[in-house]
């Protein structure tokens, strides 16, 4: 009998489904302190959860039968990720239940700011009458900015489309196969949304590249008379930026789903902000997308504990001790490259070619290509990216991977190399192992430059002088920051080179702009890569 623990309030056509099944006892208790959690969770083959119960590294230090976690809901904060692999404990969620209700959601605040739904609604009960001053606007051929083409963007961008806007939408990462079917205009400039938008919708993971995507500077670019909505993760849009905005009349409204804290306590200047709606993070909050993600919870947890299929994984499966040591180094050195190549590139991808070259031809080398999708996809998803569903993540973001394998050696006994090229253009890697277990990389982008990709690295490209590599060794002492492994190469006929090193700490911001000041250098990019 498989016994699985619903710890949240579930909808119960999930409990109904769990009842139905065979040889599955499902088991309801909500409210459990950490302690009467930890007491009972090594009872149970499954947990299902949504957002209360936290399943913490304590509470799974001792998972006695536990083998497999489902959140209903996409959001996994409350489960420590890292200690359920650990422990050999699937992790899974239901990522695409919500996908209509947030869409829906953001066409509502849409609707309620053209045509001032709110506040009039508030007048009226207060007994005035005024129909002129809650004129409002048609959205009809109104161009609409979508910011992030990910399963809830091209929702509103497909429902937006309906009500005859222009939609013009701009992916970090790429552009879905789907989008010209809809309709959808791509650009790869930011701006151009900030300029040209009507209203604008951000539908971006929150991660270091997305906080505070818009600010002070990007409200500056809008028109007046633009309408921008937030209903994907509180911290994308600055908030005190935008009420700043919305104050000094900037731009004409806001309409606010998810907070930077929430519920918000210490930053509530939208309470005085009449041109401004805000709601109680309610994207997935309907009856619909409630039950969706109970018996897609119920389903993937128990098709999980019964046959071993594993759908939404956020974690992914243990590979054992069967691959060989090179290989799986690899798999690290393609991981760091493929982050490497996410921070360098810039501009969306069209295509990536990966080859393999000398012994590592050899291997089977899908570890190692997952890995490389890890790294480039990562920081730009809206979901966890693992060696489950890299792939499938790329192929949905419109990314073909090209993968040849040659067995003759070119340079060095064994490589993988990596090309990407998107709409600014090619971004090289090459890299290689040495000893089965040595990470080198030894080409970026036509660069001859052989670096110890570490934890924290810069890569700096620059005009080819003396006193570079000083130059940039004082500002970094004077940071506090020291440079462990340092390489450097030159292409002499174009008097460019390359510096790449790895550091044992992130400078600060002070110190990145004091190196990008210096009159030889051209780009700085850093990355955190372990």
């Amino acid at each position: 009998m498989i016994k699985i623990l619903i710890a949240d309030k579930l909808a119960q056509e999930g409990i109904d489904l769990l009842k139905s099944m065979k040889d599955v006892e499902p088991v309801v208790k909500t409210g459990l302190s950490p302690e009467e959690l930890i007491s009972i969770i090594g009872e149970y083959d499954g947990l299902i959860v949504r957002s209360a119960t936290k399943a913490t590294a304590k509470v799974l230090e001792k998972p006695g039968k536990l083998r497999g976690i489902a959140r209903a809901g996409v959001g996994v904060d409350n489960i420590d990720v890292l200690a359920a692999t650990k422990k050999g404990i699937l992790v899974m969620n239901t990522p695409g239940g919500n996908t209509l209700s947030a869409a829906e959601q953001t066409m509502t605040l849409m609707l309620a700011m053209s045509r001032h739904v709110v506040p009039a609604a508030n007048s009226l009960k207060s007994g005035v009458w005024d129909k002129k001053k809650y004129m409002g606007n048609q959205l009809n051929n109104k161009v609409l900015g979508v910011i992030g083409l990910g399963r809830i963007g091209m929702a509103v961008a497909k429902m937006a489309s309906g009500f005859n806007m222009k939609i013009l939408g701009y992916d970090p990462v790429a552009t879905p196969p789907d989008a010209e079917k809809l309709g959808i205009e791509i650009t790869d400039n930011l701006e151009r949304i900030f300029r040209e938008a009507d209203i604008i919708t951000v539908h971006v993971p929150k991660n270091e590249k997305t906080l505070n995507m818009i600010g002070e500077a990007q409200f500056k670019m809008m028109k007046p008379t633009t309408k921008v909505i937030n209903c994907a993760r509180g911290g994308i849009i600055n908030e005190d930026a935008l009420y700043d905005a919305l104050e000094n009349k900037t731009i004409a409204a806001a309409a606010l789903d998810v907070f930077t804290e929430e519920p918000p306590v210490k930053n509530k200047r939208y309470e005085k902000i009449a041109n401004c709606i805000a709601t109680p993070h309610l994207g997935a909050s309907t009856e619909e997308a409630q039950v969706e993600v109970a018996v897609e919870a119920a389903q993937i947890l128990v098709d999980y504990l019964k046959t071993g299929a594993i759908k939404n994984p956020v974690n992914a499966p243990a590979t054992g001790g069967a691959v060989p040591t090179v290989v799986s180094t690899y798999a690290a050195l393609a991981e760091r490259i493929g982050t490497l190549v996410s921070v360098i590139a810039g501009g969306q991808i069209k295509k990536v070619e990966l080859q393999y070259r000398g012994d590592i031809a050899e291997h089977s080398v899908g570890l190692v290509t997952s890995s490389f999708q890890i790294g480039l996809l990562k920081s730009s998803s809206e979901d966890p990216v693992n060696m489950v569903n890299a792939s499938a993540l790329a192929k949905e973001k419109g990314i073909s991977i090209d993968v040849t394998k040659n067995p003759e050696a070119k340079n060095v006994a064994s490589g993988f190399g990596a090309k990407v090229t998107t709409a600014k253009g090619e971004c090289t890697f090459t890299g290689t192992v040495f000893n089965d277990n040595i990470m080198r990389i030894i080409e970026i982008n036509g660069f001859d430059v052989e670096m110890t990709p570490g934890d924290n690295v810069m890569i700096i490209f620059n005009d080819d002088k003396p006193g570079v590599i000083g130059s940039v060794g004082t500002v970094l002492g004077k940071g506090g920051i020291n440079i462990q492994t340092m390489g450097v190469g030159q292409k002499a006929a174009e008097k460019k080179a390359i510096l790449a090193v790895s550091l044992d700490a992130m400078p600060d911001e002070k110190t990145v702009k004091a190196i990008s000041e210096l009159d030889f250098v051209n780009e700085v990019h850093l990355c955190k890569l372990g």
